[in-house]
């Protein structure tokens, strides 16, 4: 006879996930893998319109899509999108904060209070209130909070001093907010990429002087000799969703050994080199 459970191949079957910025990148390859692993994934972005995305996975014979429009960066918006998932599908087991944008290079003497406060808002605070709004309904199930960070939160990046901070901010808040809801056993892990090929990455190189040479220089970061993809980042979020059951305040480096290794970073000696 027939088993008529779920596919062993389906590791987070039943389960209601929640993904912002869902719509490319990261997050649409997200949304992609928690569905063909037996999820009901709501994701979400700024657009008004769903993207081609939910149409197509809705013909997924394993889990479900829906796309609901929210700008994370409005409170109400994001109270909107925890009701409409909890009215859906009547819990949540996970969050995967996803949103946010990463700035053309800029230095400190060019870069206004009000900027730094906008992408505090978006890549900050937008996951803190997801966060605030989604944990009710995950201490219910016990599930957990998955925030994707940023290598360079921990090592530092040249010209990028506003996004370095949101994302260091990032990395140190998953840790103070896995303290304080394990005793609800909701786990919270971060994942901090380095580079990943991704449309926010082919938009920062298209502002380069030299596109090609900043892609191969994105390349050759890695000990492994090559950018990331989206489909790993997303596989390693299953992994802490689905199998990481007793991984709470962990930051998974998703980074092909860029953190690794000396390299050339004299920034003096190599203008003196080029002007000479």
């Amino acid at each position: 006879m027939a088993s008529s459970g779920p596919e062993p191949s389906l590791r987070y079957h039943n389960k209601v996930v929640i993904v912002t910025g869902g719509t490319k990148g990261i997050g649409e390859a997200t949304v992609r893998v928690f569905v063909n692993n037996g999820a009901s994934v709501v994701f979400c972005s700024k657009e008004e319109m769903a993207s081609d995305l939910e149409a197509e996975l809705k013909s997924s014979k394993r889990g479900t899509a829906m796309y609901v429009s929210c700008d994370i960066t409005r409170e109400e918006e994001i109270k909107k999108l925890i009701d409409v998932t909890v009215k859906t599908y009547g819990k949540i087991d996970c969050l995967i904060n996803n949103a946010g944008w990463h700035p053309p290079e800029q230095i400190i003497d060019n870069t206004s209070a009000q900027e730094f406060q906008d992408l505090l808002k978006l890549n900050l605070i937008g996951y803190f209130l997801t966060a605030k709004y989604a944990l009710p309904h995950l201490r219910k199930t016990q599930g957990n909070i998955i925030n994707i960070s940023s290598l360079v939160g921990i090592i530092g990046q040249k010209h990028a001093i506003p996004y370095v901070a949101t994302k260091g901010a990032v990395t140190a808040m998953t840790k103070a907010m896995a303290v304080d809801e394990s005793q609800y056993n909701v786990r919270v892990n971060s994942i901090s990429p380095g580079n990943i090929w991704t449309p926010l990455w082919e938009e920062l190189s298209s502002h380069s002087t030299d596109p090609n040479a900043m892609i191969l220089g994105g390349k050759d970061a890695q000990l492994l000799g090559r950018m990331g993809t989206a489909e790993e980042c997303a596989k390693a979020a299953l992994f802490l969703a689905a199998e990481g059951t007793f991984c709470t305040g962990i930051d998974i480096l998703l980074t092909g050994g860029a953190e690794l290794n000396y390299a050339n970073k004299n920034q003096q000696k190599t203008q003196s080199s080029i002007d000479h």
